[in-house]
């Protein structure tokens, strides 16, 4: 199953695109898409679209993984953050594919295998888990491929459960 991990906003999208087989992960390419502060905002959620777009094109991802937003004490921040995620996964709603999304919490107590991890701990387990030499770079890409190793083993599971009941 190849699985495209997001890590949404409107400045950096992080993204990691991995392959999961017979438990094992393999990483096909990460990176971050950014725009600009001084592009008006429009154009920030069309180069989103736009690269989000080349990437699901490039790559064939068959799900998305994405994570959950949440809301913060800023109003602005949130619904600007949740309107480039809305332009960041529409390519993928035009190809019909699914999108599942989870919370940090998820992704620490998956990768770590303890809620309350840090951030650290994650990016390490992701280094090990896909034998790198060194972290994701910058902390969105990481987040993303976190995303797309928690969808997997999450997926794995609720699969089982499907299917022996």
């Amino acid at each position: 199953m190849r699985i495209l991990g997001i890590d949404p906003g409107y400045a950096i999208v992080g993204f990691g695109v991995v392959d999961y087989e017979n438990t094992r992960f393999r990483l096909i390419d990460m990176g971050a898409v950014t725009t600009a502060a001084d592009m008006p905002f429009e154009a920030r959620l069309k180069a989103l679209y736009l690269d989000m777009s080349e990437i699901i094109d490039t790559y064939k991802p068959q799900e998305i993984a994405v994570e959950k937003l949440f809301f913060n004490t800023n109003q602005k921040t949130v619904i600007d953050v949740a309107q480039a995620r809305g332009v960041t996964l529409l390519p993928a709603i035009m190809n019909n594919l699914p999108i599942y999304e989870y919370t940090p919490l998820q992704v620490k107590s998956s990768i770590v295998g303890y809620g309350r991890a840090e951030k650290k701990q994650v990016q390490e387990m992701v280094k090990t888990m896909l034998h790198l030499k060194e972290v994701p770079k910058p902390d969105d890409t990481a987040d993303a491929v976190a995303m797309a190793i928690t969808h997997g083993l999450l997926m794995t599971g609720r699969r089982q459960l499907e299917k022996y009941g």
